[in-house]
């Protein structure tokens, strides 16, 4: 009979959006990310550099929970990746203006349209409501397809050459949404070992996806100092407080747009010194529900 004492448990490492906010940025971490788009695009990527600008947005504070990063392949093109935790009935149109918003960045007004970049946008999402069967990866591009042949539409020679691609549609973005909450753990390839990571915060040992290993080293969440432990915990403590306000707040069949408004409304006030009685006549919530905002807020 086995003893269930002697079954390790994963390990246990750093959050992957967390990671992003501050410590994938490094050059000396770049091989985490290297690891996890290779896997993810099924080929090699060797990140150059991840510029900063306006169009990278940190949102992982009290009040939002998403974190965006852009990086740049050596060979030119781009990797917007981006965590969301709390759904957005106008999402995938926000996707699309973040690449089309990145286009436009990373060409100066006079060059020719052959500097557009080929942009990668990789959503890792974690609210239900995005749904709709046992599906956790998609993947979206364009293709030209003929109306009367149905075959694809290809570059000429001279095309492939110069831009190192094959189908016309290769020149425009390519969208992947890991909706890593459909995951069900069981993980049959090197691509489900980084979901699973992504949806549980660990490791198994018996993991080989390439940057894994850079995970449990750089990420272990038992490496950090006493000090960095509480910022961690604060940190998912926050936004763990603040999806449990949305959800309070949603009670009577209010949209999430209405709760969203009511919880900010709510914990700004309670910010300045607002009492809770005075929170609820501005807010337009119940004096029990700004208590358990509150509560979780500070949980």
């Amino acid at each position: 009979m086995s003893d269930s004492r002697n079954i390790k448990e994963p390990r246990r490492v750093l959050s992957f959006d967390y990671a992003l906010k501050r410590l994938l940025r490094q050059k000396t971490n770049y091989d985490i990310l290297e690891g996890f788009l290779s896997e993810l695009l099924g080929r090699r990527i060797k990140v150059k550099n991840i510029p900063e600008g306006e169009s990278q947005q940190d949102k992982m504070d009290d009040k939002q929970t998403r974190v965006d990063i852009l990086a740049e392949e050596e060979n030119g093109e781009l990797m917007i990746i981006e965590v969301q935790y709390q759904f957005e009935i106008d999402y995938l149109l926000r996707v699309l203006f973040g690449v089309s918003r990145n286009i436009f960045d990373f060409i100066k007004k006079g060059n020719p349209y052959e500097k557009i970049r080929k942009i990668y946008s990789i959503s890792i999402i974690f609210f239900k409501e995005f749904h709709n069967d046992d599906e956790y990866i998609y993947h979206g591009k364009t293709n030209f397809k003929g109306v009367h042949t149905g075959k694809i539409l290809t570059l000429t020679p001279n095309q492939q050459k110069a831009f190192g691609k094959i189908e016309a549609g290769d020149l425009h973005p390519e969208y992947y949404l890991l909706d890593v909450t459909n995951f069900n753990d069981i993980a049959t390839n090197t691509l489900d070992e980084w979901i699973y990571y992504l949806k549980n915060n660990c490791v198994e040992d018996n993991f080989t996806a390439l940057g894994l290993d850079k995970v449990r080293e750089i990420l272990n969440y038992d490496s950090l100092s006493p000090a960095e432990q509480r910022s961690y915990d604060k940190a998912i403590d926050l936004k763990l407080g603040w999806d449990s306000a949305i959800k309070t707040a949603k009670i009577e069949g209010r949209s999430e747009g209405e709760a969203k408004k009511e919880v900010e409304v709510a914990l700004n006030s309670h910010r300045i010194g607002i009492p809770p009685e005075i929170i609820a006549q501005i807010s337009g919530l119940t004096i029990d529900q700004v208590k358990e905002i509150l509560t979780q807020h500070n949980a």
